[in-house]
């Protein structure tokens, strides 16, 4: 399985639209006011924002930067404002906070080798083999 897109909501896309666009993604459906979507500047992953009064409803979205520090200053000097500055936390991830127009929490992070090898990840041989599908509902491979 792998991850198309996460879709947030938000009142105004106009404002969401611009929002993104200075975060780095590419627009690649404008069907505002209702729908747009955007695809990540790292990766196939895309990013979409669906028009309702539901926004900032306990999602968080995280999007990894090779350069961290550097992608916040330059958005800070943009005008995209920041609730935390790049700030290293204990789960060994170096995270910046904001949200969006729409009150989405966004965070903008680097984890390295940490973001899905930490060194607390559950024991190799209690997950799935590569290939090999778990029975719906289990996070364990089949025996």
């Amino acid at each position: 399985m792998r991850l198309n897109q996460v879709t947030v909501t938000m009142p105004d896309l106009d404002a969401g639209w611009n929002f993104y666009c200075v975060l780095g993604l590419t627009p690649v459906v404008d069907a505002r006011p209702r729908y747009a979507r955007f695809v990540c500047p790292d990766g196939d992953s895309t990013f979409s924002l669906h028009q309702g009064e539901g926004g900032g409803g306990g999602t968080t979205v995280y999007f990894e930067c090779e350069k961290l520090d550097e992608t916040v200053g330059s958005l800070s000097e943009a005008g995209v404002r920041f609730v935390t500055g790049p700030e290293d936390k204990n789960w060994l991830w170096r995270e910046a906070e904001l949200f969006d127009p729409g009150g989405n929490r966004i965070i903008l992070y680097f984890a390295g080798p940490n973001r899905t090898d930490p060194p607390w990840r559950v024991d190799k041989a209690e997950r799935p083999k590569q290939g090999v599908s778990a029975p719906a509902g289990s996070c364990h491979s089949p025996n």
